[in-house]
């Protein structure tokens, strides 16, 4: 489905991804793991077409995407959750899912795919005309979530959805990944620091280290692995 192949970002000098290659095939749970500041949020952007890259290809389904904007790769079936949440905060929960089907005409699936986000997220139909700066932060996280959704990805982009959350809003958010996964049909390429979470909800994991992936793996064999344990695993 999507497949990055000697792929080079940079932010001015600062050479961001070094011939990063990844393959994420339709249906899968792909982790990306790694230390902060390893790329793993720039891998999200030059996908996004945010921080394109300066040599190599991104290809989704088959066709480039690594020189178009970002809003024609929305339309070609690809969002992010965005690191930090980045939600609307002026505006009402109901205002931010619109801003996500934004580039939707199909009125019927809109319907359809709103109360599927409040049968997911069921707080979110509570607080539907609620200002998004006002919901706490897990419920801003589900409101993030939801907004990308509406944009009916085939492939989720999620940059570290744990971030800042209490243990039990994170459990919930990692059950949700799944089920997005199993339920809606949606191939999930997550970045997170919470790598032993990662590793247990993902199908196959890749790790990075100062912008060059080094390790690539079952999340299963990655669990196991020493090196992983006792970088990322804290064991």
């Amino acid at each position: 489905m999507l497949k990055l192949k000697d792929v080079n970002t940079f932010y001015g000098n600062i050479h961001a991804l070094k011939d990063v290659n990844i393959e994420v095939s339709e249906g899968e749970i792909i982790t990306l793991i790694g230390a902060n500041g390893a790329g793993k949020s720039t891998t999200l952007m030059s996908i996004s077409g945010i921080v394109p890259p300066r040599s190599g290809e991104i290809l989704f389904m088959g066709k480039p995407v690594h020189n178009i904007p970002p809003n024609r790769i929305v339309s070609l079936g690809i969002s992010q959750v965005p690191e930090g949440r980045r939600i609307f905060p002026h505006l009402t929960v109901m205002e931010n899912l619109d801003m996500g089907a934004f580039l939707r005409t199909d009125k019927g699936g809109i319907k359809e795919d709103m109360e599927y986000i409040f049968d997911l997220f069921p707080i979110l139909a509570e607080r539907r005309h609620q200002a998004g700066g006002t919901l706490s932060g897990g419920e801003q996280q589900m409101l993030a979530i939801s907004r990308a959704l509406m944009a009916k990805p085939r492939l989720l982009l999620m940059d570290e959805p744990s971030l800042g959350l209490a243990p039990i809003i994170v459990q919930q958010i990692f059950e949700i990944i799944r089920k997005i996964n199993t339920e809606h049909n949606t191939t999930v390429f997550l970045v997170e620091q919470n790598a032993h979470l990662a590793l247990k909800v993902a199908n196959r994991g890749y790790v990075m280290e100062t912008g060059r992936i080094t390790l690539a793996d079952s999340a299963k064999n990655l669990l196991s692995n020493e090196g992983v344990k006792k970088a990322y695993l804290g064991l």
